[in-house]
């Protein structure tokens, strides 16, 4: 799956011409959809970077994929004393998933949200940069977040 496939699909949604106003379905669907980057994102740098040699579609690298929870993430990019640990980058990536996954909750549980096309084109754009600046971490650094993000630190 290509992230920024997922992206252009919540462009799209948010972009969609109707007469008048957008529907909020189909705004409430694209800013869900820009979670669902975030997370297929990371899920996809986890199993590439700790299963590349089980390469692609073999099942030590679709366990990886996987096993990313999105609970766990959401726990473990709140640990502001061990993301500042990590890169800018990596911290902008966890505070936004966290960001994102609370946004996603509303929008599928909360019937009075609202929302505006402009708005939810701006989250597109700010997860595009994001996954952008994401890539370009160095892939030791990437690793290091793939193993917290997927693993419980035991004392």
């Amino acid at each position: 799956m290509k992230t920024f496939h997922i992206l252009e699909t919540a462009h799209a949604l948010a972009q969609r011409q109707v007469t008048g106003r957008p529907r909020q379905s189909d705004l409430k669907r694209a800013i869900s959809t820009v979670y669902y980057a975030l997370f297929h994102a990371l899920a996809l740098m986890c199993a590439d970077i700790l299963a590349t040699q089980a390469g692609r579609g073999k099942p030590a690298w679709r366990q990886v994929y996987r096993a990313l929870d999105h609970r766990h993430v959401k726990n473990q990019s709140m640990k502001k004393a061990v993301l500042i640990q990590f890169p800018p980058a990596l911290q902008r990536f966890a505070k936004r998933f966290v960001y994102m996954q609370r946004l996603r909750h509303r929008v599928d549980y909360d019937p009075m949200a609202d929302f505006t096309r402009s708005e939810v084109s701006r989250h597109v754009t700010h997860t595009e940069d994001i996954l952008k600046e994401f890539r370009n971490v160095s892939i030791n650094v990437r690793r290091e977040f793939a193993i917290f993000v997927l693993l419980r630190l035991r004392p």
